[in-house]
């Protein structure tokens, strides 16, 4: 399978994942072993994806069954924004790795570089964005604060890599210039409609890995409204005769923009055939000017953005 190799520990990351954004609770445990039934490595996860305990299940009865062993498998998931201070980072990374119920994470990533005020695990999990009477409150909590509590769980193995995710140049810049280990992979949301070339370029520059999410566009954000009324990367007919003349589905030609040029892609889908159809995207190439018709779609268009939830997270801004 194709891989990533990250700086600093020399892993392995398969460069197609399964991402579980979106993935049901109730059908979660199926997915996840049928996914790694049909060849994926890589598992995507995240706190607030509220379906950690159900991933985990399928992942200890691929295991038990025999598909796969721990070791075989590269796992992700992210730090939540209400546990950025200092004293909740490993109290949630080991709270997150008993819902998996695995030893160690291949890569923790911060999810966003937001601190929001801190909810007890007892009381709401996952806390999402929303205090109680459904109001933002945000915590003065640095990232240098954060970051060396990620540093703590790389230096005890509770996280094999660190990274971070939804980040913009400057802070990246910033954080490199006290971080003692280096981020390891940078999770951002990359399709045609935004394809982000400053920051790409920038983190392949510092040596980390980018991992790109939301790889279809708006096909990602139109079951939780947020899609924009943009038209579908699936349809756009230079995706559609590009496909054609390979052969291959538009979410292939989709996937296959990315990996070609060495970015990790962690697509979703909970039909088998598609499932398999985005893990075998990788057995054909695009011509340079086909990946360069495909970038010209860039409009910078935004699809995950918190500031549409309150200004005062308009880290893109």
């Amino acid at each position: 399978m194709a891989s990533v190799v990250l700086k600093g520990t020399g892993q392995k990351m398969p460069l197609v994942g399964f991402g579980l954004w979106k993935v049901t609770r109730s059908s979660c445990a199926d997915t996840v072993y049928n996914a790694i039934k049909h060849g994926y490595r890589l598992l995507d996860g995240a706190g607030d994806y509220g379906n950690e305990k159900e991933a985990g299940e399928g992942v200890a009865r691929a295991i038990k069954d025999g598909l796969v062993k721990r070791e075989e498998l590269f796992i992700t998931s992210k730090l939540w924004n209400t546990y950025h201070a200092r004293e909740h980072v490993r109290t949630l990374a080991e709270y997150q790795l008993k819902l998996w119920g695995i030893d160690y994470f291949d890569l923790f990533l911060i999810h966003f570089p937001v601190s929001l005020k801190f909810v007890e695990v007892e009381h709401r999990y996952p806390p999402e964005w929303f205090g109680d009477d459904g109001k933002v409150y945000l915590q003065d909590t640095p990232i240098q604060e954060t970051w060396e509590a990620m540093e703590a769980l790389h230096a005890a193995g509770i996280a094999k890599n660190i990274g971070i995710s939804n980040f913009s140049g400057a802070l990246i810049l910033d954080l490199m210039r006290y971080a003692r280990v280096h981020p390891a992979v940078l999770q951002i949301e990359h399709h045609p409609y935004l394809t982000q070339e400053p920051l790409v370029k920038l983190a392949k520059e510092l040596g980390i890995a980018i991992t790109a999410y939301s790889s279809f566009g708006p096909q990602s954000f139109i079951e939780v409204n947020m899609d924009r009324d943009a038209k579908l990367l699936m349809d756009h007919h230079i995706v559609t005769q590009i496909a054609s003349a390979h052969g291959k589905t538009p979410a292939q030609v989709l996937l296959r923009w990315a990996t070609q040029r060495g970015i990790a892609v962690i697509p979703k889908s909970n039909n088998e055939q598609r499932l398999m159809q985005n893990l075998h995207c990788i057995d054909f190439n695009l011509s340079p000017e086909q990946i360069k018709e495909i970038s010209a779609l860039n409009h910078n268009l935004r699809f995950n953005d918190p500031g549409d939830i309150d200004v005062r997270l308009s880290i893109f801004a």
